[in-house]
C-alpha cells in the first residue's frame, strides 16, 4: 500500500518536472509511511529521490513502527538534523518541498547547497491523497456512522440553562465510548445569537427557549477524520427559523445532487448557493461550500467558487451550507460525501429533517 503510495507521487513529482522531494507534513509522512510522529520544533522530513530509497529522517526519541515502508536515518538533540537530510538531497536537482516545511530549516538548507533549487511541491502528495482508495473510504464511513451515532447523544445532553461550555466538555466522553480517538476537532457548541459566528467557540452562554442549537462536530477514528454539523431548535421555532432551516437544508440537498465525476467544485459551491440566494439570504451565506476531509479534517482543495477544477472519483469533501443572521441566529447542515462513478455517496446518515429539542 505504501510503496504504490509514493509510487503516485514519484509520478506527479516527474509531471511536475522534479526527481526528488522533502516532505515535512506529518499526516502526509504517515500517509506514506505509516508512520504518524508530532515532532514539535524538531525537525522531521521524509526524503524521496528517483531510483533511490525513500528515508525519514526523525528525532531518535520518537517511536515508529519497526516495519516502515522506508529506510531511516535518526539524531538526536545534540546533533544536527539537517546534515542527514541534506546527505539525502542530490545537490545537482531542484528539491520539491512542502508546505510544512519551516524557514529554519529551508534556509539553511539551501545556504548548504542541499539542492539546485527548491520548488514549492506540496500539490503532488496532496493529489494522491485526495484519491481516497477503498480502504480509505470504508475509514472514512466508519468514522462518519461513529459520528451520526454521536450526534443522536449529543442533543440529549441539551437542557434549559445548560452552558455551550458545559455541553462541549462531555462530547470527547461519548466518541470514545463509540469507539473513536477522541475529537477530529474542536467542537463547535453554538446556542441562539451565537449560532451565527461560524466559528463559535463554546463559552458560558445558557441555554433559552427559542433558541437554535448549533452542532458542528467530529471525531477521529481509525486516523481519519469525521466532520457533520446539525442545528436544532430549543422549543418550537419560528416561521422565520423554520424558512431559515429549510432553505438551508434545500441547499444542502441540491449541491449533493449535482455532485458527480467532471462537475466542477465551483459549480457544486453554485448549486447550494443559488438556493440561498433566491431565498434571499445571499449576504447571509459567508463562507466555502466545503473542504476536503481525510486524515486531516481540512485538506487542501476546497468546494468554493474559485475553485474550478473538476472532481474526480474518490474524493471525499464536505458540503454545508449556513445562513447566518447576526444578533438573531445561525443555520448550518453539513454532510460528507464520496464521489462515486456515476455521482456522490453520503457518509451522513443523520435525518435533515427540522428537529425540535426541549
Amino acid at each position: 500500500m505504501y510503496e504504490a503510495r509514493i509510487e503516485t507521487v514519484m509520478q506527479n513529482l516527474a509531471r511536475r518536472g522534479l526527481s526528488q522531494m522533502l516532505v515535512c507534513d506529518p499526516r502526509s509522512i504517515q500517509y506514506l509511511t505509516g508512520a504518524y510522529v508530532e515532532p514539535g520544533e524538531r525537525f522531521l522530513g521524509l526524503v524521496l529521490g528517483e531510483g533511490r530509497t525513500p528515508t525519514l529522517v526523525y528525532n531518535e526519541m520518537f517511536a515508529v513502527p519497526a516495519d516502515l515502508a522506508c529506510a531511516v536515518r535518526t539524531f538526536n538533540d545534540t546533533e544536527d538534523p539537517l546534515v542527514p537530510a541534506a546527505d539525502l538531497c542530490d545537490p545537482a536537482r531542484p528539491l520539491g518541498c512542502d508546505k510544512n516545511l519551516a524557514a529554519r530549516f529551508l534556509i539553511p538548507l539551501m545556504e548548504r547547497g542541499a539542492a539546485s533549487g527548491f520548488v514549492l511541491a506540496s500539490d503532488v502528495v496532496d493529489d494522491a491523497r485526495a484519491h481516497k482508495s477503498a480502504e480509505e473510504r470504508d475509514l472514512m464511513r466508519t468514522a462518519s456512522r461513529t459520528n451520526d451515532a454521536a450526534m443522536a447523544r449529543f442533543k440529549e445532553l441539551v437542557r434549559e440553562g445548560v452552558t455551550e461550555a458545559e455541553v462541549a466538555g462531555q462530547l470527547e466522553v461519548v466518541y470514545r465510548e463509540l469507539g473513536a480517538q477522541g475529537h477530529s476537532f474542536s467542537p463547535i457548541v453554538s446556542f441562539g445569537a451565537n449560532a451565527a459566528d461560524p466559528h463559535h467557540e463554546p463559552d458560558g452562554t445558557r441555554l433559552a427557549p427559542g433558541d437554535a442549537v448549533l452542532f458542528d462536530v467530529g471525531c477521529r477514528q481509525g486516523e481519519y477524520c469525521a466532520d457533520m454539523t446539525r442545528t436544532f431548535f430549543f422549543g418550537e421555532p419560528t416561521q422565520k427559523q423554520r424558512e431559515v432551516y429549510e432553505t438551508v437544508r434545500r441547499a444542502n440537498e441540491a449541491a449533493q445532487r449535482v455532485v458527480a465525476p467532471g462537475v466542477r467544485f465551483c459549480d457544486i459551491d453554485r448549486a447550494a448557493r443559488e438556493v440561498i440566494e433566491e431565498a434571499g439570504y445571499g449576504p447571509y451565506f459567508t463562507h466555502r461550500l466545503g473542504h476536503q476531509i481525510g486524515l486531516d479534517v481540512h485538506e487542501p482543495g476546497d468546494v468554493s467558487s474559485v475553485h474550478e477544477a473538476p472532481v474526480e472519483v474518490g474524493m471525499c469533501f464536505s458540503i454545508e451550507p449556513g445562513i447566518y443572521l447576526p444578533g438573531e441566529f445561525g443555520v448550518r447542515i453539513e454532510d460528507l460525501v464520496i464521489v462515486t462513478e456515476d455521482g456522490c455517496e453520503a457518509l451522513n446518515a443523520y435525518p435533515h429533517e427540522l428537529e425540535v429539542l426541549g
